[in-house]
């Protein structure tokens, strides 16, 4: 298991768990900051000290080959996996040229030292400004409350509601400062993987272009270079479109955070101030404790933490509940308190003080208090609303319609189903076309409706409908394949899942993967490709029920679970599975036995800013990608990614996105997709899915 997901719910609750969750992320930022500050210095070494140039070469690539990248969640894409083992890779290419002593080192300072430095400096530096903000307004915060709580009830009204509202200020400060730094850290963790492996891989290059020995590891060399490449693009790709999502849930939560508050069903947890008498004549004090109460036990679990104290937990304590009464200020000179009684010891009443009067009333009905109060119910997001969409006879018969017209009007159209349409005319057709009184005009013919606001409505109805066509039930399970495995049990894994979902769901699935498979297989002039496609209809067919961070790091792994769809039709919607569903193996990668043919052999000069387009071209049959890929247009499919599945890199033809890698820009991978359609063109994978400006 890698780094836990930081959600964003979890900065109002501030648990220490969440808390612990926080320290292993900036402890993952710290050992990258010394890892790159280390490699820095190894650099320099390998420029200044060319006398002791085999003993720098040594440490670089052991610092190289001990560095592991930690991720996100509880998977890693085949892109990720070769990014992680790209370290590994360049620490066995400088093993092999520890002996060539004529090595000269140019071009370092710009291709890999200034890159590292500025990603240190700059993203890691801005790191720490904020964890400093943070911690500060962490110590704020609670300073104030504590003070805010220990003020007595009989104090004039407007002081007290004075007191109120500067701690409601500092709280509101506290958390939007937790869910930037949250949000900071995460973006960093996943901005590490091509931000620091694309420069080294340029300093790869550039040092074996000095060894004038031969090509043919030059040439060895250049076949992972371009698997590498389309790797890190398709990472950044999905970063930048996790990326936007995750902004989009925090805005959310920003906006309505009590929606947010409750994050079990079957649990409620929050800090609560518990009062521990003590014998006289010391009184009593009053301890902060997080507590969480499962309801259906009656269980009030509380665990003893202090923000000052360095973070540390205490022992649990558990008692069981027997009655919840809200406690009267002139029964006790303090606000916002309830007298639990409990069972584990008869007649004992626990005092507790929660931190306001929401979370008074919260704590109230949770623990089924005489003081009722609205429950919070789960939030299920979705992006349109007010629009009666079924999955009915009606809807199937738009499908086909829909379907029909885009086939016969605008499948040579460029940015098919990325383009979309104006949204008043999108609402208006989908209206009509769900209205069985309306519903008898035939798109294909009809020029009032243009083709990219009949793709924008198809999208829009399987948003609409009140479930995903690929079911909140099997959600999981069509995940849990893309996240490991060979790609053949993958295909197969989907395939068994398929036939498990309602009929219309399967029948309404098989005639738009069809068709998806079909507006592939004319990539060269609409410029969608399989893992296009893959990005636009993921979030579309499936999601889970619920918006949560982790959920949103499910992304990348949707997409993969459409491309199988599109890639493997024939077989997933034409034939039944057998009867038993196949294991998970794990997937496997054919050993590289370049090692001893790499000796003596140089390659040539790698700038990530100035690629060599003759270099990067295929100039023969030979190098493009089989017959089934190249009908598919699926050359940046990440589901059939030759690293994982066995086939040499020169077999696919990723030759227009690499080019686009030449350029400064990202944007500018359209323009040189553009100018190379008869050889296989690709379009830049748009991280943010349907969110275009009208064509």
């Amino acid at each position: 298991m890698g780094l836990h997901p930081l959600e964003f719910s979890e900065c109002y609750l501030d648990s220490p768990v969440f808390r612990e969750k926080i320290k292993a992320h900036e402890a993952e930022l710290d050992k990258t900051n010394r890892f790159i500050k280390e490699l820095y210095k190894d650099g320099k070494n390998l420029i200044n000290a060319t006398k002791q140039l085999a003993l720098a070469q040594r440490k670089f690539a052991q610092s190289l080959g001990e560095f592991q990248f930690e991720y996100i969640g509880d998977a890693k894409t085949d892109d990720e996996r070769c990014i992680d083992e790209s370290l590994q890779e360049f620490s066995n290419f400088l093993k092999n040229l520890e002996d060539q002593r004529e090595l000269m080192m140019r071009n370092i300072t710009e291709t890999l030292m200034k890159p590292l430095e500025k990603f240190r400096k700059e993203q890691l530096g801005s790191a720490k400004a904020e964890r400093k903000k943070y911690e500060k307004e962490t110590e704020k915060y609670y300073s104030s409350l504590e003070k805010l709580l220990n003020m007595s009830a009989k104090k004039k009204e407007p002081q007290l509601q004075e007191a109120d509202s500067q701690v409601e200020t500092i709280r509101q400060h506290f958390q939007e400062e937790s869910l930037d730094y949250v949000c900071k850290l995460q973006e960093i963790q996943e901005r590490k993987k091509f931000d620091c492996v694309e420069p080294m891989l340029a300093f790869f290059q550039t040092v074996f272009t000095f060894y004038h020995q031969g090509f043919e590891l030059a040439n060895d060399f250049n076949h992972y270079k371009k698997a590498l490449q389309i790797n890190i693009q398709n990472t950044r790709s999905r970063f930048e479109g996790t990326r936007v999502e995750v902004f989009e849930l925090m805005k959310r939560i920003r906006e309505v955070p009590q929606e947010y508050r409750q994050t079990s069903p079957i649990s409620s947890e929050g800090y609560l101030y518990v009062q521990e008498k003590r014998p006289p004549p010391f009184g009593s004090s009053w301890v902060k404790r997080y507590c969480t109460f499962v309801k259906e036990q009656k269980i009030l679990h509380m665990v003893t933490f202090d923000h000052r104290s360095g973070g540390k937990m205490g022992e649990t304590e558990s008692v069981t509940l027997k009655s919840c009464v809200r406690k009267t200020t002139d029964m006790l000179d303090r606000r916002f308190c309830l007298d639990i009684e409990i069972t584990d010891r008869p007649g004992t009443v626990l005092t507790v003080q929660s931190l306001s009067e929401d979370d008074h009333k919260f704590w109230i009905h949770a623990m089924g208090g005489k003081e009722p109060a609205g429950q919070y119910l789960g939030k299920t997001y979705s992006k349109e609303r007010g629009i009666d969409a079924q999955l009915d006879d009606v809807g199937l018969s738009f499908v086909k319609n829909a379907i029909n017209a885009i086939e016969t009007r605008g499948i040579n159209d460029q940015g098919l189903y990325r383009v979309v349409g104006v949204s008043s005319k999108v609402q208006k057709l989908l209206s009509l076309m769900i209205d069985e009184k309306s519903n008898d005009v035939d798109l294909s013919t009809c020029e009032d409706w243009d083709v990219k606001t009949i793709t924008s409505t198809l999208k829009l109805y399987l948003r609409s409908l009140p479930e995903p066509l690929m079911t909140y039930g099997l959600y999981k399970d069509f995940i849990a394949p893309a996240k490991g495995g060979s790609p053949e049990s993958r295909s197969q894994a989907i395939h068994c899942l398929v036939h498990k979902l309602p009929e219309k769901n399967r029948l309404v699935l098989g005639l738009l993967m069809k068709h998806l498979a079909t507006v592939a297989a004319h990539s060269k002039l609409n410029l969608m490709t399989v893992a296009n496609l893959g990005v636009v209809f993921g979030p579309t067919l499936m999601r889970p029920q619920e918006d949560t961070v982790a959920a949103i790091m499910d992304l990348k792994f949707q997409n993969i679970v459409v491309e199988i769809l599109i890639e493997q039709h024939k077989k997933i919607f034409g034939d039944v599975p057998g009867a038993s569903s196949p294991g998970f193996s794990a997937p496997t990668r054919q050993s590289k036995k370049l090692l001893s043919v790499r000796q003596n052999r140089p390659l040539a000069v790698y700038n990530p800013k100035t690629v060599d387009l003759q270099t990067v071209l295929p100039t023969s049959p030979d190098v493009c990608s089989n017959s089934d890929e190249a009908s598919l247009g699926s050359n940046e499919s990440v589901s059939s990614q030759s690293t994982a599945s066995g086939t040499p890199p020169e077999k696919a033809n990723h030759a227009p996105l690499l080019a686009s890698l030449s350029t400064d820009s990202p944007g500018a991978c359209i323009d040189v997709a553009a100018s190379w359609l008869n050889s296989g063109a690709l379009t830049k994978a748009s991280s943010d899915g349907d969110k275009t400006v009208d064509g």
